[in-house]
């Protein structure tokens, strides 16, 4: 399905990485066949939960699965219909009207809640408002327009300020018949509780560096680099598209190379080459490439706080890089929103970033 099923004007989407196709356009799905193999049997069994988190790291596939579920039960509203019952997975065929209604957002029954575009600053809003979400949840106060199923498509639960995290709680609480939240989380375990208790738990592991390789080459539009190039980036991006495309566009991987080095001497900081780093986030092409440092210094933090936790570390040791994630995060959407210098921020992160890895070793 090409990535110009949907319409080219208007302003950049929040939910999507410019330059690769929109998760509801991508036709391919790699490396979940079993999470959804699980949709599947729930749905053609009459038991499926009416409201999914649906976690793991940015960039491996989850946006993907949710557009599929979507348009596998919008185009098969009724499980018992013998195209479910023998379905091996959730492939639908792009030609139908149903699936293009959903690739042009023409379709009346499934909505996306996502940071909205600014008109005033040309800019995403850095949270899901609770507007949003209201605006959003109408659709679940009246009939379905086809007549059968509505589904919500939240990227990402991570976006959520407190308001409307409990706008979105009071309508998952108790959801009409034939509803469907599709929620996904780039990190669950943050996630208000209460939507977590409410939700069936999906958690998707970054892909094999060959799967990752064939989501890339399977893009209509595929970057331009060799199967060596491919490789050696899916290696570095860790299991995620969405990184192994940033890594190939925005930053090389010699560069990608020298943050991991950085980020593997902490805490000690060689800030030489750190003020170096912050030198390349200037002028445009700098943007993507605060962005891929970005992406690769909150997975590291994510990364080793999941080691730590898994050799036995307590919550006093892994507090202190739990909350310079949260730091790092919340200056990346202030930098970003108000169009900020990139490099004190870049500056600011290894500074923080030590003090955490002293402190958890402490």
């Amino acid at each position: 399905m090409s990535r110009r099923a949907a319409a080219d004007e208007g302003p950049p989407e929040s939910d999507a990485l410019p330059g690769a196709p929109h998760p509801r356009e991508t036709e391919h799905l790699f490396g979940h066949a079993a999470a959804e193999h699980d949709f599947l049997e729930a749905y053609r069994e009459g038991r499926l939960p009416q409201a999914w988190l649906i976690g793991g790291r940015e960039g491996i596939g989850k946006a993907t699965l949710a557009w599929r579920v979507a348009r596998f039960i919008l185009a098969n509203p009724d499980p018992s219909q013998p195209a479910v019952q023998r379905a091996t997975d959730l492939h639908v065929d792009p030609n139908l009207p149903v699936v293009r209604r959903i690739a042009a957002q023409s379709h009346g029954d499934v909505v996306v809640l996502r940071r909205e575009w600014d008109p005033k600053t040309k800019k995403h809003f850095t949270e899901i408002r609770v507007d949003d979400v209201r605006k959003a949840i109408n659709l679940f106060h009246s009939a379905a327009s086809e007549g059968g199923w509505r589904i919500a498509i939240i990227d990402s639960a991570d976006d959520l300020n407190r308001s409307s995290a409990n706008a979105l709680l009071k309508i998952i609480e108790e959801p009409p018949p034939k509803s469907l939240f599709l929620i996904i989380s780039h990190r669950p375990a943050a996630t208000m509780p209460t939507i977590r208790s409410r939700c069936r738990r999906l958690m998707l592991s970054p892909l094999p560096d060959t799967d990752v390789v064939a989501a890339i080459k399977a893009m209509e539009e595929a970057p331009n680099a060799s199967d060596k190039e491919l490789m050696t980036a899916a290696v570095r991006a860790s299991g995620s598209v969405r990184d192994t495309l940033l890594l190939l566009a925005n930053a090389s991987i010699k560069q990608a190379d020298d943050v991991a080095r950085l980020l593997s001497k902490l805490p000690e900081v060689d800030w030489r080459a750190v003020h170096t780093l912050a030198d390349s986030t200037l002028g445009r092409e700098g943007g993507e490439v605060f962005d891929a440092v970005l992406t690769m210094v909150l997975d590291w933090v994510d990364a080793h706080v999941r080691t730590n936790a898994a050799s036995g570390a307590g919550p006093r040791s892994l507090a202190p890089l739990a909350q310079v994630w949260e730091k790092i995060a919340a200056s990346a959407r202030e930098t970003q929103a108000l169009n900020l210098d990139r490099r004190p921020i870049i500056l600011s992160i290894f500074a923080d970033l030590s003090a955490a890895v002293s402190a958890s070793r402490g």
